[in-house]
């Protein structure tokens, strides 16, 4: 009795295998199917729907990036050039009064006095420039970034309207993505596109 119901275990046993295998077997050579919240998607078994964007090298090529980073730049150097000058200008002018006040130039101690308030409020309001300068370089860098980020976000929302991947990666200074296939970076083509949506 024993016997026989070894002898039927491993029957089924075998048989689990057996549909298992040809269950596989089969699903190899079709695509796979899957339903998510009522869509359908479909993806070979060579390729999966996802992609990879590489964001450093999006930027580097991307022109609206290029052009946005070039007029931060300007902003920063026309910031340091106002700051520069107007620092230069008070450095002459704190040299001329330590230099009247070495030869004892000024008429009273009280007018030399005055001069050396104006000459700490100019100081003063130099570094209140400084600081707001900089604020202002903050503010116009986070919109920059704000519409450039809204841009390849509209834009792969549209792209992705014909590919279908169910996600598309950033991936920078490979950070996010130890390795993966260059089937899957998506890169040149997205950058060439949004070049082209530039130039239009």
């Amino acid at each position: 009795m024993k016997n026989i119901s070894l002898i039927i275990n491993a029957l089924l046993a075998v048989a689990v295998i057996i549909l298992f295998v040809l269950v596989l077997g089969k699903k190899s050579e079709k695509n796979i199917q899957t339903v998510v919240e009522g869509k359908n998607y479909v993806a070979t078994t060579g390729k999966l729907p996802i992609a990879y964007i590489n964001v450093d090298s999006l930027l580097s090529n991307y022109t609206f990036a290029k052009e946005s980073n070039e007029a931060l730049i300007k902003k920063q150097e026309d910031s340091r050039l106002t700051i520069n000058t107007q620092a230069r200008q008070l450095q002459a002018e704190m040299a001329d009064f330590q230099r009247k006040l070495d030869n004892n130039a000024f008429l009273s101690r009280d007018r030399a006095e005055q001069e050396q308030v104006r000459l700490q409020k100019k100081q003063q309001a130099l570094q209140e420039l400084d600081g707001k300068l900089s604020q202002q370089l903050v503010q116009v860098q986070q919109k920059m970034s704000e519409q450039l980020r809204d841009t390849i976000n509209k834009f792969l929302k549209e792209y992705n309207k014909t590919h279908n991947y169910q996600m598309i990666i950033s991936n920078t200074a490979n950070d996010n993505i130890l390795y993966a296939d260059k089937a899957y970076d998506i890169t040149a083509e997205v950058t060439k596109l949004l070049n082209e949506r530039v130039q239009k």
